[in-house]
């Protein structure tokens, strides 16, 4: 009877209403969902205080406990900070604070000399307070993670001053290109007639590839300096290994990661005949600066940055080095590249397509307090963040699927590669200098990681390396 009840109050309410609620109770539901995850995987972390017997030979008990309150601080921070930004969400939708933000940028743009008519201008006004809004409301939770909790566990290498320089010069960066895209965007979903969801998408493709292309030629070195891998037997190495498997590289980069933090990365760019590989110094032994001890009469800090005296070498050796990038290698020769490129191009499509449908909805607008107009913007907004979130949520778990498979296939080929033993060290060491916590709860794990568990990838090169 109380279901029939609220069945009949639920039906009763004006559509608008009802997509309202909807999306409101389904983003607390996601939220929710991902708590009781993060719950599970918290208890993993406080429980498991001594090492398990299979790790026994790749993890010494001082890692492990680091690595476990290293995690621990890690999803505590995580969970208040996902707290705060849900109750957010949730009071800007209720309080009305998207038609208030949009009827602000209207009366700034109208003193600008732009009237109600100028619908593209007020659009960006709109995008510029609510980009500089995030920006402000997320700047608490990313000093306290970078100055608390990476600088607690030996990560940050960022004095204050480097952090506000890099934060304004990534909000610059962010609306030179945000802008001018989101403008021609709108501009061809207005004139674009009744297809205009086909050039919308063509215009997205071609922006993402363009932005591929010079992110890091032009975008990436504003943050951080890219030097070629000095001639020698590393860079000899991926050279006779990238033309034996006809990877059509062109040059080797060292990107001075470690300016920012010790966590250790590498990838590739490019498209066609001319791939860039890029290799963080923290993942290089003999290149990170972190393994360098400072100059006679230095105190090893500088305004921008501070090295860290650390008791443990960090970072792989050139054997290593080149099973990782055996690995790297291996997605471009299985095409997971493309194949993911595909994927995202035909969700893409998908997305724009059903804009298309439903844009004309007007009961969508009412539902987020537009009665009188129904902004482009406003429009993409409410379709793609709001009524494809479920969605979203179910292709990001597929995503996240397809990703482990992927990362498989890649450790596969480098073992093809003959790289096994050294990508089985590599994988311990690299997992030693992030800090990576190798229990984990099954279904955390099957939701939230798109690399396969420590164990379960050694355990895949185990045969291959006591061959």
């Amino acid at each position: 009877a109380v279901m029939a009840l609220s069945g009949d109050l639920w039906a009763e309410l004006p559509a608008e209403r009802r997509i309202f609620c909807s999306v409101l109770l389904f983003s607390w539901a996601v939220y929710l969902w991902e708590a009781f995850l993060a719950h599970r995987q918290r208890r993993v972390y406080r429980t498991t205080t001594h090492v398990p017997q299979e790790l026994g030979q790749i993890m010494d008990s001082e890692t492990f406990e680091k690595s476990r309150l290293y995690q621990l601080d890690k999803s505590t921070f995580s969970f208040w900070s996902g707290l705060y930004s849900e109750v957010e969400g949730t009071m800007i939708l209720l309080c009305g604070g998207i038609p208030f933000l949009w009827k602000l940028s209207g009366q700034i743009s109208g003193r600008a000399g732009f009237g109600p008519e100028y619908e593209i201008v007020q659009s960006l006004v709109f995008l510029l307070l609510a980009t500089l809004f995030s920006a402000v409301t997320g700047l608490p939770w990313s000093l306290y993670n970078t100055f608390v909790i990476e600088e607690k566990h030996g990560f940050n290498q960022q004095t204050l001053g480097f952090f506000f320089k890099d934060a304004i010069k990534k909000f610059v960066v962010t609306q030179c290109i945000l802008l001018p895209v989101t403008s021609l965007l709108l501009y061809i979903i207005k004139i674009g007639g009744d297809y205009f969801f086909i050039y919308a998408w063509l215009f997205t493709l071609v922006v993402s590839l363009v932005l591929v292309t010079i992110y890091a030629d032009y975008i990436a070195p504003l943050f951080d300096k890219f030097i070629p891998l000095p001639e020698g037997e590393l860079k000899q190495q991926i050279e006779v290994m990238a033309k034996s498997i006809d990877f059509p590289l062109t040059k080797v980069y060292v990107v001075e990661g470690s300016k920012r933090s010790s966590h250790s990365n590498a990838y590739f760019y490019g498209f066609f005949k001319n791939k860039r590989i890029v290799l963080f110094d923290t993942l290089l032994e003999e290149y990170s600066a972190l393994n360098k001890e400072p100059a006679e009469g230095e105190d090893g800090e500088n305004e921008e940055t501070k090295s860290k005296t650390k008791n443990k070498k960090q970072g792989c050796k050139n054997e290593e080095v080149l099973a990782v990038l055996g690995h790297e290698l291996g997605h471009w020769k299985l095409g997971h590249t493309v194949k993911n490129i595909i994927i995202s191009q035909m969700n893409s499509f998908l997305c724009f397509f059903l804009f298309a449908v439903l844009i004309g909805q007007k009961e969508l607008f009412a539902a987020f307090g537009f009665y009188d107009t129904q902004p482009t913007l406003i429009g993409l907004m409410i379709i793609f963040q709001f009524i494809f979130s479920p969605y979203n949520e179910v292709l990001s778990f597929c995503l996240t699927v397809l990703s482990r498979r992927f990362e498989f296939q890649a450790d596969a080929f480098a073992k093809e590669l003959g790289k096994a033993k050294d990508l089985y060290s590599a994988l311990i060491k690299l997992n030693k200098d992030n800090l990576g916590f190798p229990v984990s709860d099954w279904i955390f794990s099957m939701w939230h990681y798109s690399h396969p568990p420590l164990l379960e990838r050694l355990q895949a090169l185990k045969d291959a390396k006591q061959e």
